[in-house]
């Protein structure tokens, strides 16, 4: 458009075209807003006088370079874009990383060091669905990083951008045409809890750590007995200031101590540390000086350290080596309106008749709060049934889990301990992290995955839902995971064991989404999440930690828990997710288990010069060479090495085949979990699947290093048009199953 004559730009250059004695020098430049979403300033020959790429605000959008002068920073609220706290960085003198700045000094997460194709601490990069990055002269001053957005076979280019939060997480968004909407698909820090200074002094990150898509309003809260210092930056969700103690930080000896429960410290000034018997000394140390604002206990060592002046981000801890976190907080005023200066036999008397009076209206309360209680169950109880689950005590289950001190295992949505209950039966006692929703509607999540029942599905035994803590209680799985057998250091299994594994996995997932009352999307479908018993029986779990959808499967989920290497291409394109993301994770999961081994290892150009486990530098990245192999009737070189000639040729065959299609680029050519139980069991004949085009496109990026194209007439081919394929299996009962590569419909009549 135009520049009119009062345009006005203020900025570095201070360009103002009306009242200006050059303003000759700008007649007839033109505002010009490219695709891109630069703005530019031109002159009549087209030179660029000022373009907002050169001054990055909070977003960070393809095409933009960040360089040691140009960096992301956060607005200071959702509604305030003025200057914030947080900013995105190259970390200076090396300028070969980036990192999260909170105050602009003090680093809180970084990228690790550039390899060449990716930063070390984000393997996310290894698998650029939809970028290439451009790192220019890393490790220099000069550094220039940027990034653009990856053309994909499938004509799929969703418009994408990454952003600086004002709670100080980096997020990448993408666009959803079905929503209209921008949908997060990647955050770092994961957790809400690790971000730097969010919730100021004595403030604790009381956020579902684990949920991405949290609410800007829910962040923080202060402990008990403090209030926010600024209490309306608060309701806007500016929670820097922190709190302060609700009887303005009068020191008091009969103050008590809040327990925060197991936290990972990580700014706590001026602490001193003592070995005690007992925490009561612990707090009578702190409560002898007006200074000492709360302290940590931990009952194994007898540690204890007292903090004094302020206490700065503290989170909730999965860990009990951590200790405990007790705050100093003001003694509930009990007993106050006793004091009074009457003594002799007027005292008594009007103690003795007050106690009668008291104890006569405690009794009555009791009775009075006892049935309204019994009511509210009983309502409770009708609204919200727990079928058959136990519901335990938090002091049972840390008798059970001897203080949460044998940690088994660890994920998105907490932390698994194993626990052995009064009955000598084991368990596995999950304690989520801050999760959540309150507890009718904790209890009626639990309610849903206790009616859930299935011999390939981990049994959920009970749980506990005391103040704060939320737990579940499991059957416990003798044999683990399934990811401790893919490692060459590891124990194997034999191929026996790993078809049961495959088969009982997919009646497993067929049953969350076609056999429930409410269809269950997993989202998390990996090795990890699947359990072996003491006969090596699959058991699926954390299936019913996920977000429970109806099946009208147009609505876009909000929120992916899945993990990069599983999730299916529909995460990042933003449509709808259905079964098929699923479908997509437990194919990527049946590559690993027939191979032994992961499917995304360090390359070794980022390990120091060993492999990793790579054989060859193009395995690194193994589903395009997997696939490629198996397409190619090579399924020999793609099983594990240590099954030696002991396994079933069509079995394997079969499997691998199976995989292959459930890792389709487009999910309508996947089978459902039911087809894939039939196809592995031999119920309908498995023909041999085009290749993944999105998965060959990855590795033709300059940026990625992988599988080379073939132009061989296999059809392995990254470049041009696939020739229309169509897959045709029969059933013993004529059931056929047919799908057109190309016109990507699929019928199952």
């Amino acid at each position: 458009m135009q520049v009119p004559p009062m345009f006005v730009l203020l900025s570095s250059v201070r360009i103002n075209t009306n009242n200006d004695n050059n303003n000759n020098n700008f007649s007839g430049s033109t505002l010009r807003l490219l695709e891109n979403g630069n703005l530019l300033l031109l002159t009549q020959n087209g030179t660029v006088l000022w373009q907002s790429f050169d001054y990055p605000t909070d977003t960070w959008l393809p095409g933009m370079n960040l360089t040691r002068s140009r960096s992301l920073i956060s607005w200071r609220t959702k509604t305030d874009p003025s200057p914030g706290f947080y900013s995105l960085r190259l970390r200076p003198p090396d300028y070969g990383e980036f990192e999260l700045v909170f105050n602009n000094t003090e680093s809180f997460w970084s990228t690790g060091n550039w390899t060449g194709q990716s930063f070390l601490n984000v393997p996310e990069m290894t698998i650029p669905y939809i970028y290439r990055f451009d790192f220019e002269d890393p490790f220099s001053p000069s550094a220039s990083f940027g990034f653009s957005e990856r053309a994909l076979e499938n004509g799929l280019e969703p418009p994408t951008l990454f952003r600086v939060e004002p709670f100080g997480q980096v997020r990448q968004y993408t666009w959803s045409k079905q929503s209209r909407s921008w949908n997060m698909f990647w955050s770092k820090p994961e957790k809400i809890g690790q971000v730097r200074g969010l919730c100021g002094r004595f403030g604790v990150c009381s956020s579902d750590e684990s949920d991405i898509a949290i609410s800007v309003s829910s962040f923080c809260d202060c402990v008990k007995g403090y209030e926010p210092v600024d209490v309306e930056g608060w309701r806007n969700g500016e929670y820097y200031g922190g709190c302060k103690r609700e009887d303005g930080e009068i020191c008091n000896v009969s103050d008590g101590f809040d327990d925060l429960g197991f936290v990972v410290e990580f700014d706590m000034f001026n602490a001193s540390s003592l070995r005690t018997k007992t925490r009561k000394v612990c707090e009578r140390e702190c409560l002898n000086s007006c200074n000492c604002v709360g302290l940590s206990y931990n009952e194994k060592s007898g540690i204890c350290r007292n903090f004094y002046g302020s206490l700065f981000d503290f989170q909730n801890s999965s860990s009990s080596s951590d200790g405990v976190l007790y705050v100093r907080v003001p003694k509930e005023k009990e007993g106050s309106l006793m004091k009074n200066r009457f003594n002799g036999k007027v005292l008594v008397a009007i103690v003795i008749g007050s106690a009668f009076a008291l104890g006569v209206l405690v009794v009555s309360l009791l009775v009075l709060i006892k049935m309204r209680l019994k009511k509210k169950g009983n309502e409770e109880d009708v609204s919200v049934p727990i079928l058959n689950l136990q519901v335990f005590s938090y002091k049972e289950l840390q008798l059970a889990t001897r203080g949460f001190s044998d940690k088994v295992g660890h994920g998105g949505f907490g932390t698994v301990f194993l626990g052995e209950l009064s009955d000598s039966s084991l368990v596995a006692v999950k304690r989520l992290e801050r999760p959540g929703g309150g507890e009718k509607e904790f209890r009626a999540e639990v309610s849903t995955i206790g009616n859930i029942q299935h011999v390939n599905l981990v049994t959920l035994r009970g749980f506990c839902s005391e103040n704060s803590h939320r737990l579940l209680v499991y059957e416990y799985m003798q044999n683990g995971a399934l990811s401790a057998y893919l490692r060459k250091e590891g124990p194997s299994l034999n191929w026996d064991v790993r078809f049961r594994v495959a088969i009982g996995t997919a009646k497993g997932i067929a049953y969350l989404h076609e056999e429930c009352r409410c269809c269950i999307i997993h989202c998390d479908i990996k090795p990890e999440n699947i359990l072996l018993d003491n006969d090596f029986t699959a058991k699926v779990s954390d299936f019913g930690l996920a977000k429970l959808i109806g099946r009208d499967f147009s609505r876009v989920l909000a929120t992916m828990r899945g993990t990069w290497g599983y999730v299916a291409p529909e995460w990042i394109s933003g449509v709808a997710i259905t079964t098929k993301a699923d479908v997509y994770s437990y194919g990527m999961t049946l590559l690993e288990l027939i191979s032994g081994r992961r499917n995304v290892l360090a390359p070794p150009s980022a390990g120091g010069g060993e492999n990793n486990g790579c054989e060859t530098e193009d395995k690194w990245f193994f589903p395009p060479w997997a696939a490629q192999q198996i397409i190619e009737g090579s399924v020999a070189a793609v099983l594990d090495k240590r099954l030696g000639n002991v396994y079933n040729i069509e079995e394997a065959r079969r499997v691998a085949l199976v995989a292959v299609w459930c890792i389709q680029d487009d999910e309508t050519v996947r089978p459902t979990m039911s087809m894939v139980v039939k196809m592995l069991e031999g119920l309908v004949e498995v023909n041999v699947p085009p290749p993944p085009k999105l998965l060959q496109a990855l590795v033709t990026g300059e940026s990625f290093c992988g599988v080379k194209a073939d132009d061989s007439e296999t059809g392995v081919s990254t470049g041009g048009s696939l020739s229309v394929t169509n897959l045709e299996v029969s059933i013993a009962d004529s059931e056929s199953y047919i799908g057109d590569i190309l016109d990507v419909n699929v019928n199952v009549r």
